[in-house]
């Protein structure tokens, strides 16, 4: 395990950032191995390891620039790409592009997108083509990102909660979620769903609304919406989501599911 405790010094001031190189790197290598993760579940609740986005923040102080190439493609930045793709079953469509630091467990796909260092995506994942992963965001197994997506990267300050998208979750095109927003374990979100931590995101499927921020409850489907608000000038409709449904073990296998969605007249 890396040296926290000089990561911590570094950031902090207290010791000179050069100090704290080699326990910097080793930080850095095991994000890219998956032995460290920024955000992890603990007892049913996300906890973030603070240290560990210390350690990316001073990962790109100590780096220098770089040009590199890949075949006809010229790169010229601070954090190389990720290697060894192959052997670690990781299918990576060019120009897609997937950072140092960054892990991808055997089983994902990225198509021409991009997933940003300290990110972690779980297998049998598809990073559709433009969707992005940004820093830090902790990807589940079984997830689609729907072409265009973008999942915002939550990097400072380093105690604030990366981007959750758990276990089996749909995300629909152009859909945007930031500012460290928790998509439930097989959560539905319809094309063009924007979700951030204000977000009023409102469960109409019972008899009285019931609003959740910054957190879809696992199984939600939820679609773009608005809701009224009075301003000084008049009534102006904001945006929020709305829970139209939720997927049940009967509505779980593909086609059940699509049927259901159509049925809620979801757009993907």
């Amino acid at each position: 395990m890396p040296d926290q405790d000089t990561i911590r010094a570094a950031f902090s001031g207290e010791v000179d950032p050069e100090t704290a190189r080699a326990a910097v790197e080793a930080t850095i290598a095991g994000l890219d191995r998956g032995d460290v993760r920024v955000a992890e579940k603990v007892d049913g609740d996300w906890r973030v390891n603070e240290w560990v986005k210390e350690a990316i923040l001073l990962y790109f102080r100590l780096r220098e620039m770089d040009t590199f190439e890949v075949g006809p493609y010229e790169y010229h930045d601070k954090i190389p790409l990720k290697t060894g793709l192959a052997d670690q079953g990781i299918r990576l469509v060019p120009p897609g592009t997937v950072r140092y630091g960054a892990f991808c467990e055997p089983g994902v796909i990225v198509m021409p997108g991009f997933v940003n260092i300290g990110a972690y995506v779980g297998s049998g994942t598809m990073v559709d083509t433009w969707a992005t992963v940004g820093s830090c965001a902790q990807i589940g197994r079984d997830v689609h990102l729907s072409g265009g997506v973008g999942i915002g990267g939550v990097l400072e300050p380093p105690g604030a909660r990366p981007v959750i998208v758990e276990d089996g979750a749909f995300v629909g095109s152009r859909s945007i979620v930031v500012e460290g927003t928790i998509v439930g374990e097989k959560a539905v979100l319809g094309a063009n769903t924007v979700l951030t931590a204000s977000t009023p995101i409102i469960d109409v499927t019972g008899p009285e609304p019931v609003e959740f921020r910054g957190q879809v409850p696992a199984g939600a489907v939820v679609v773009p919406g608005t809701r009224p608000k009075e301003f000084p000038s008049g009534t102006y409709d904001l945006t929020c989501a709305l829970i139209i449904g939720k997927r049940t073990a009967a509505t779980d296998e593909k086609t059940a599911l699509n049927d259901f969605l159509r049925e809620l007249d979801v757009q993907l």
